[in-house]
């Protein structure tokens, strides 16, 4: 049988064909090289069965992977490396925001302002040659979840609220504002019709085309510190806890590495594969 008639389970477990070509993407994405994407691709198919996970094959896919490169791993992982900066959305929201920050926005997280009929948490506020953003980040911790059309309706109406009072702000008579809903996993169709036709600006996981999350971190090379493959879980967790999300922070600062009790000692295996990341080097 050919691995492309192959049917495996995806992570909302809807049953799909198996796509080699998807495969080699994801890989070429990371940044391995040809010989490495055909070995590891092959080696998959070897392994592949009727309705084996995806969550398997991206496991193997990565376990292969490792062993060549960790950077390039690291990369890989994206996706799986930010449903990891939880348990609480507030790094995601500290994330997005660095990225928004690094793109020349002005931008402050976890803002209270007035509303016209009441008072709002703002995940992010931004600003950016004279326009106003209110950003809503929904957060999940697992794959398979799809930010559904309730969101953008509630994202919609808070927006709508805060706009009026902004409205009234002499500054901002003239400024472009939009609300914007945020997510690391996949809109489903109607909460991208609500969405756009509401007037949200909307970022997912490969949403837009050319702006999506993860285009926006590989094009920025800001990834969480969650990619790193040479610090441990626990070591992750007691550095998000400090407020620490991205791998820059660490490379610019290896110091922080100890707010997470890291020895001196494995400070230039974290480091250099924390640089290698960063500078978006391609890995053999």
């Amino acid at each position: 049988m050919n691995s492309n008639d192959l049917i495996i389970t995806k992570a909302s477990g809807l049953k799909a064909p198996f796509s080699e070509e998807k495969l080699k993407q994801s890989l070429r994405r990371s940044g391995a090289t040809g010989m490495v994407i055909d070995a590891i691709a092959e080696e998959v198919k070897k392994q592949l069965y009727t309705g084996m996970p995806t969550k398997k094959i991206y496991k193997l896919a990565y376990a292969l992977l490792k062993k060549q490169s960790k950077p390039v791993a690291a990369k890989y992982k994206l996706k799986v490396a930010i449903m990891e900066l939880g348990p609480s959305g507030y790094p995601f929201e500290k994330f997005f925001a660095a990225l928004l920050k690094n793109n020349g926005f002005t931008v402050k997280v976890g803002e209270i302002i007035n509303g016209h009929c009441v008072k709002h948490e703002i995940d992010v506020i931004a600003e950016k040659d004279d326009k106003l953003f209110m950003i809503e980040c929904k957060y999940h911790h697992a794959q398979g979840i799809i930010c559904n059309v309730k969101i953008p309706l509630y994202v919609a109406a808070r927006f709508r609220d805060v706009d009026t009072e902004w409205s009234k702000d002499p500054g901002n008579e003239t400024k472009f504002r939009q609300g914007w809903l945020v997510t690391n996993t996949r809109f489903s169709t109607d909460a991208v019709q609500y969405g756009t036709c509401a007037g949200l600006h909307l970022v997912g996981w490969n949403y837009p085309a050319k702006e999506s999350l993860n285009n926006l971190v590989e094009k920025t090379g800001l990834y969480p510190l969650t990619c790193l493959n040479s610090i441990t879980k626990k070591e992750k967790q007691l550095l998000l806890e400090q407020n620490i999300v991205l791998c820059r922070e660490i490379c610019n600062n290896p110091e922080l590495l100890k707010l997470a009790h890291i020895s001196e000692s494995r400070f230039n295996t974290i480091l250099g594969e924390g640089q290698t990341l960063c500078k978006g080097d391609k890995a053999d």
